[in-house]
């Protein structure tokens, strides 16, 4: 699909503009300007007021200042290094133009002795004297209308001034052609926002701070814009997924009533209806994609092992895959007890199988005589062949992105995917970087859960909590103690986990302290675990290796040493790794005085709430979005005037509205659909573009 003709003068050379010469060209490169259109959306960052005044006495000094002078005497330096002075006379008082190594045959251009002049830029008092130095702007008076009341201003990188950014953007605005309307037309006339061509033009041409806002209506739509163009992309790349042949998988409960006979408790509402959801996708033809969200301790496990034999029961198989080994191990541990009850074949599948093991499970999967695989990324290997592969379950979403939910679907298969992740993530978040997804969420606490008391302690009270420790064991209890760093280094004062265990070693005793971090060989992780899934040991001092999925029900105390310097989220699912059993449990956050302001909100919310999803909101308000996620392999997009924190309202719109209009214009064929086929070539859509020329 070739790029629409009327879009060419905007996808032209930066150097058409007025004023951009190969050198500025390669500046705004540094903007991520490479085409006038980029201009159009690298929108005016503040303002000054311009507005002409009669005098100097109609402001108070220091303050930017523009009059309409006559030019007097100009007195060059006497010597090297002194200013050059130019006197003027406005409608009431007399002051100083001020230039610093100026030419002088210059100035007497710019400012010839007896003529009018406008002058704007930054007026202040020196020992009592008005002056201006370098005036930004001096004009005849007869080019007095080129220069705006409200001047734009520009970011800018160096080799760049605002004269040239100010000449640029003017000159790609008098390209941008009158497009046909892709927004809906009654959201567009609710909200009052301008067509596309005058919204540009507006926001590039502000008449006071208010338009500058997020909220101005040219803005406003500006940011609609890249927020529906954004979920075009994810809904057109549902709907090639979708398309993907699916496989109508109907369950016929038997299996499912199995496992609930076996349970001690009663699934939640919130279970049941995510599980309704899965099994109501599994029996369509089209192919599921859905988020499966909840928060620590929710019952997320269940939920996916239940869908996992909805697979089976109409006669496939189904696989679960985890980031890592000890995630693999620990699901198919927790999925063991279930598969007995339901009579079902599982098997474990990683990177340690070997030889005769290996290729035993292998022509178990390729014969369908495996119903259920558990595995790590290793299940992605050429050699891995499902007889009849209906649903891919994967946990732990943030280390398996887009491209690999893709991957999954290239390998031939038309397996309905569910992803886990235990991340609540806000609302605004969530669309940005799983609109392509369905999602469900689990916001209840299965019953028995126990709500976790949380503390806070200066480091001072450290022999006070190791006491406290040395209690809680001898009554058999079980403690994670959670180190922010491996080895002592000199720079950080962070406590090490190495030092720490040695220390707790010591106050309990022998044999009663384990240690696991990340520098271990995954075996010697797996068996400090192991020993401490067993009850060996009592406290297990760790890294934040056991962040996620880890599951010691007895260990009811979770210390948290540095508390401060962990982020919220990462603090609540450390949190969330006690309070899975029947005892009371506690976490202690240890903190060094004295706390910042940051830190300290932090640790408060966490005290005041388990609410993953209140921790999430407030750890995007705090810290902001690419940080949430970690930008880097966030997958989140880059807006380059929508900001998701603060318009996310804006992208739940977006998102209804290309859901609404690809259900009745799937290929972009009506009035509107063309129109928005422009707007994906203006914001370099091209994965949507391709889409679309393939369906």
């Amino acid at each position: 699909m070739s790029r629409p003709e009327r879009l060419f003068p905007l996808f032209a050379d930066l150097e058409t503009l007025d004023g951009v010469g190969p050198k500025s060209a390669r500046a705004l490169a540094g903007l991520g300007v490479e085409r006038p259109k980029d201009l159009l959306f690298l929108l005016p960052a503040s303002g000054v007021d311009r507005s002409r005044r009669a005098s100097v006495r109609d402001v108070v000094p220091p303050a930017t200042l523009t009059v309409e002078v006559e030019v007097g005497t100009h007195f060059p330096p006497r010597t090297r290094g002194r200013p050059y002075r130019v006197m003027v006379r406005d409608a009431g008082l007399e002051f100083q133009l001020v230039y610093f190594h100026a030419r002088g045959d210059f100035l007497q251009k710019l400012l010839p002795t007896g003529q009018r002049r406008l002058i704007s830029g930054r007026i202040e008092l020196f020992d009592g004297i008005a002056q201006m130095v370098h005036p930004d702007h001096v004009l005849r008076p007869e080019e007095a209308a080129d220069l705006p009341a409200y001047e734009p201003v520009y970011p800018l990188v160096a080799g760049l001034t605002q004269k040239v950014m100010a000449r640029a953007a003017a000159s790609a605005v008098a390209r941008a052609p009158d497009l046909p309307e892709w927004i809906d037309g009654p959201l567009k006339a609710r909200e009052g926002w301008p067509d596309w061509r005058a919204a540009v033009a507006l926001a590039h041409a502000p008449s006071g701070p208010g338009d500058l806002a997020q909220t101005a209506p040219a803005r406003q739509r500006l940011a609609y814009d890249e927020l529906f163009a954004h979920q075009l992309t994810l809904s057109l790349a549902r709907a090639s997924l979708r398309r993907g042949k699916g496989r109508a998988s109907i369950g016929t409960g038997v299996l499912q009533a199995r496992v609930l006979a076996s349970l001690p408790y009663v699934p939640t509402g919130a279970q049941t209806r995510a599980l309704a959801g899965i099994a109501g996708d599994m029996a369509s033809p089209l192919r599921m994609n859905r988020l499966l969200q909840g928060d620590v301790g929710s019952g997320k496990t269940l939920v996916a092992f239940l869908a996992l034999l909805v697979a089976v029961e109409a006669g496939g198989q189904g696989v679960m895959m985890a980031p890592t080994e000890i995630l693999a191990r620990q699901h198919f541990a927790g999925l063991e007890p279930l598969a007995a009850a339901a009579g079902v074949r599982l098997v474990l599948l990683t990177g340690r199988d070997k030889g005769a093991e290996r290729a035993q499970k292998l022509a178990g999967l390729a014969s369908g005589a495996v119903q259920v695989l558990v595995g790590t990324h290793s299940v992605f290997q050429k050699d891995v062949q499902f007889h009849d592969l209906r649903l891919a379950v994967v946990d732990e979403q943030h280390r398996f992105g887009v491209a690999q939910r893709m991957e999954l679907g290239a390998k031939g298969v038309a397996a309905d995917v569910l992803v886990m992740t235990a991340t609540p993530i806000p609302r605004s978040l969530a669309l940005a970087s799983y609109g392509d997804m369905d999602v469900s969420v689990l916001d209840e606490k299965p019953a028995g859960r126990k709500p976790v008391r949380t503390a806070l302690i200066s480091a001072a009270r450290m022999d006070e909590v190791v006491a406290h420790l040395r209690r809680a064991v001898a009554e058999g209890r079980q403690a994670y103690w959670v180190c922010p760093l491996v080895e002592d280094s000199e720079v950080l004062d962070y406590a090490s986990a190495e030092a720490r265990f040695q220390h707790l070693r010591a106050a309990l005793g022998e044999g009663v302290v384990g240690l696991v971090h990340g520098q271990m060989p995954p075996a010697e992780k797996d068996a400090a675990m192991a020993r401490f899934a067993g009850g060996m040991t009592r406290v297990l001092v760790a890294t934040t290796v056991i962040e996620v999925g880890v599951n010691v029900p007895n260990a009811s105390i979770m210390v948290i040493e540095r508390a401060e310097i962990f982020g919220l989220a990462q603090l609540h699912q450390l949190r969330g790794r006690v309070g899975r059993g029947s005892a009371d449990s506690t976490c202690l956050l240890l903190y060094q005085a004295p706390l910042n302001e940051s830190a300290e909100r932090r640790l408060t919310v966490l005290r005041e709430t388990e609410d993953g999803f209140r921790i999430a909101e407030e750890d995007l308000a705090m810290r902001g979005a690419g940080d949430l996620i970690g930008t880097a392999q966030s997958g989140l997009p880059r807006f380059r005037i929508a900001d998701l924190e603060r318009q996310a309202a804006l992208m739940a719109v977006a998102q209804g509205d290309a859901r609404r209009l690809l259900a009745g214009d799937p290929a972009l064929e009506s009035d509107r659909g063309r129109a928005a086929r422009l707007l994906l070539w203006l914001l370099d859509q091209d994965r949507a573009i391709r889409l679309l020329s393939v369906g």
